[in-house]
């Protein structure tokens, strides 16, 4: 599997959480849309298939980031 280059995941995730913050999701169209590409790009760079995963296990792969420690990752 290819694997996003941890500038792009955390410019992904700032974006997501931007956006959740301002609860994009309940607003228009374009809003939601926004989230949705995001969750969906989430997804494809990280090998996950929803986005609360996606979002752990890009904050995995970010530098600083405990290598070691996995356990939320447990399947």
């Amino acid at each position: 599997m290819l694997m996003a280059h941890p500038a792009v995941l955390e410019n992904l995730i700032e974006q997501y959480e931007t956006l959740r913050v301002l609860h994009a999701e309940d607003g228009g169209p374009e809003g939601q849309r926004r989230m949705d590409d995001l969750a969906y790009t989430l997804c494809v760079s990280t090998g996950t298939r929803d986005v609360d995963a996606a979002l752990v296990a890009a904050r995995h792969r970010l530098p600083g980031a405990r290598p070691e420690d996995d356990s939320v990752l447990a399947d």
